[in-house]
């Protein structure tokens, strides 16, 4: 994984944080939970427990694989039943 050191300027980041964030869907946790991406600067975001967004650090990417996957395993079984 590539790191990006905060200190190199960046003519996206500057726009986004003049005009805002392009925000797209990257991975859809569950239902309710997503992870996007910044179309212009690259930056992660998620939905936090409050419904607002915060950005996807390590331990948000944990919770988030944790998450997808009990939602996996409750949709499968769900699934099963109903046939």
């Amino acid at each position: 994984m590539k790191k990006v050191n905060p200190k190199i300027f960046s003519f996206a980041k500057v726009h986004c944080s003049i005009f805002g964030h392009k925000l797209r869907v990257s991975k859809n946790i569950t239902n309710h939970v997503h992870e996007y991406k910044c179309k212009t600067c690259g930056m992660e975001m998620t939905d936090t427990a409050d419904g607002l967004l915060a950005r996807l650090t390590p331990k948000f990417k944990e919770t988030n694989a944790y998450l997808a996957k009990i939602h996996k395993k409750r949709k499968r079984l769900f699934l099963a039943k109903a046939s």
